[in-house]
Formats: structure tokens, sequence, C-alpha cells
């Protein structure tokens, strides 16, 4: 599970869902420092620690805060978690927004992650993540907008 978050960026990551979600990018390889994100998210990599922990700090706009993904320890000696911790607040447009978007797709999203990872470990989910017509109209705004403005 640990080389799934090592391999979190790019078009062809094993974990981040890129077949419904714009991938994640940075200025250069994954590492402390390194700065992007997906789509209009932006963030900076603020801890590393391979094959265990990735944290990110939001740039300022919408959001302030960070977000986590860490392995760990699971209940028996050949399990482990992939825990996701978002510990942010919206700021300014981000009041409005989080509530109405970007909580509903960012949820999706994960789901999403959570089920690629539990298919490249080999354990498919009993039930696939489901989108809500809510996010399902969200996500198509997005795609939208995003061809719009390419």
């Amino acid at each position: 599970m640990g080389g799934l978050i090592d391999r979190i960026t790019g078009d062809e990551s094993p974990l981040w869902p890129v077949d419904a979600w714009p991938p994640v990018r940075f200025d250069r390889p994954l590492s402390v420092g390194a700065t992007g994100g997906h789509a209009d998210i932006r963030y900076t990599c603020t801890a590393y620690q391979p094959g265990e922990l990735v944290e990110f700090t939001f740039i300022p706009g919408p959001l302030r805060g960070t977000h986590t993904l860490d392995v760990l320890d699971g209940p028996t000696p050949d399990s482990c978690v992939l825990r996701h911790v978002i510990s942010a607040r919206p700021n300014g447009i981000g009041h409005l927004l989080w509530p109405l978007a970007v909580r509903w797709l960012h949820d999706a999203l994960l789901e999403d992650l959570l089920d690629r990872a539990a298919d490249s470990v080999g354990h498919p989910p009993a039930r696939r993540a489901k989108w809500s017509p809510w996010v399902r109209i969200l996500h198509g705004a997005a795609r939208k907008r995003a061809r719009t403005t390419v």
C-alpha cells in the first residue's frame, strides 16, 4: 500500500482515479516542497515519508489547511489501513464552495481512490462507490469548464 502513495502523481497512477478525475501533477517528483495539485486545487507537499505518508498543504485559496494520506498497521499482521485526513477550513469563497460543491466532489474522488487502492492490492471492494446525482451534475459541469478553459 505504501508504494501506491509514492505513485499518487501522474497520468499512470495506480492510486489516483485518473480515469475520472484530473491527475495530480507537481513541478518536480513527489517530495517536500513540490508544488502542484489537480484541476483548480493547488497545494504544496509539506511532509513525505516514502511508503508511509504524504501531506499536502493547500495554497491559500478556497481552503486553508492540509490533507494527508498515510498507511497504518492493520488489525492483523498482513493488513494495513490507508487513512485520509483533511484538516482544513473554508476561506473566502470557500465558505460557499465547500458545502455546495467541493465537499461532494472531494468525497466522491476519495471513494474512487479507495476503490483503486483496494483493486491495486488484489482486494476489490465488495461494492464500488457510486456517485450521487449531485456529484454527477457537478463533475459534468467541472469537466465542461475544464474543456472550455484549455
